[in-house]
């Protein structure tokens, strides 16, 4: 079971954030959570607010963690963030971006790779 820091957030989603925030983008949330959604990490990137996945495994034997975004994944990940849009920030017309933060290995030494526009 990977390591959960307090408030229910996980080491690779904290690594995440970090790189984020590196690339001089503003996380406005972590782990918005309605009924039927959960978003990672929601971050300004310039005008453009970017919806997060983070997605992590020690290692890639059963398949990269990317290739778990799956339809379902995907449909639920979009309604939540036009609810986050609508409800959370007053722009439901706002541009949007999916992108995956996929983290192979342990925290401690973890390889990231960031995928924009996954969707």
């Amino acid at each position: 079971m990977p390591a959960a820091q307090p408030g229910g957030r996980h080491w690779a989603e904290d690594l995440a954030r970090r790189y984020l925030e590196g690339l001089g983008w503003r996380v406005l949330e972590a782990n918005y959570a309605v009924r039927g959604g959960e978003i990672d990490l929601i971050a300004r990137d310039g005008a453009t607010i970017v919806f997060v996945e983070v997605r992590q495994r020690r290692d890639a034997r059963y398949g990269h963690p990317a290739e778990t975004i799956d339809r379902r994944k995907v449909a639920r990940w979009q309604r939540t963030a036009r609810r986050f849009l609508a409800e959370r920030l007053g722009e439901p017309d706002a541009r949007t971006r999916f992108d995956a933060v996929v983290v192979l290995g342990d925290e401690h030494d973890p390889t990231l790779s960031h995928l924009r526009d996954v969707i």
